[in-house]
């Protein structure tokens, strides 16, 4: 074998060049240092495929790129599980570093029980609890527009992008708030139901009134059902601990 050929550490491809020709796994990676770690943050919010170009997107055109997202080109935007998961960080970092006492979700019960420790988890874990949030309201959304072609995962990723705009939303006015002390979550909670109402019924067929009303009340029966399974859930325990 030549010296200069060595063995992909990924593939075992036998590599000659700065990259592998089978896999493109780099010859030699180079060590983590600063302008590595600049480098992956700029990749990241990147404006051409990051996610100040997918915000911008989704706050101008939202039925008509996630649309685009499902069926043509899926490397425009960020993935919609990584998207929902950081806008509900950004949401968390920034209401703990303000020091909300209202939450996203809320609920406060004096004595602590599997229900009041379950809401706990879901205010420390939205990413994840938007994600479950979203199979609840996917289900309604598809048996209201169930005469459309999009099946129930498709319908979860619409959720996942739409939910994420709806805590970066959520997010700016809870800076608003930390800076004001001017109670606003009430206010975003509005506005991003307003959001999420328009993005969903621009999905579907924005031209068509009634998909409006359709869409606010699968919203609100999605986010009353996951409230309700976590009760359920959480009563279930106690019920389950004490015999």
């Amino acid at each position: 074998m030549h010296p200069d050929l060595i063995n992909c550490r990924n593939c075992s491809h036998v590599v000659n060049d700065d990259f592998c020709g089978r896999c493109g796994q780099p010859a030699h990676v180079k060590r983590v240092d600063a302008h590595y770690i600049l480098h992956e943050i700029q990749h990241i919010l990147h404006f051409e495929k990051g996610i100040l170009f997918t915000v911008k997107e989704l706050l101008i055109r939202p039925g008509q790129n996630i649309r685009t997202f499902i069926t043509e080109n899926r490397s425009r935007l960020v993935k919609p599980v990584i998207f929902i998961i950081i806008s509900s960080l950004i949401y968390t970092v920034i209401s703990h570093f303000f020091h909300l006492e209202e939450g996203y979700v809320a609920y406060t019960e004096v004595k602590k029980t599997s229900v009041s420790l379950i809401f706990d988890w879901v205010q420390g874990h939205y990413g994840y609890a938007n994600i479950l949030m979203g199979v609840c309201i996917s289900l309604w959304l598809k048996l209201f527009f169930k005469k459309y072609s999009y099946n129930f995962f498709e319908i979860l990723i619409l959720l996942c992008f739409v939910m994420g705009i709806g805590m970066l939303i959520i997010s700016v006015f809870a800076i608003a708030e930390g800076l004001s002390k001017i109670s606003l979550m009430k206010v975003s909670g509005i506005v991003g139901a307003a959001y999420s109402t328009w993005a969903i019924a621009q999905f579907f067929n924005g031209k068509k009134a009634v998909n409006y009303l359709k869409a606010i009340i699968a919203y609100s029966l999605g986010m009353l059902t996951f409230g309700l399974l976590l009760v359920l859930f959480g009563v279930l325990i106690d019920v389950l601990i004490k015999h």
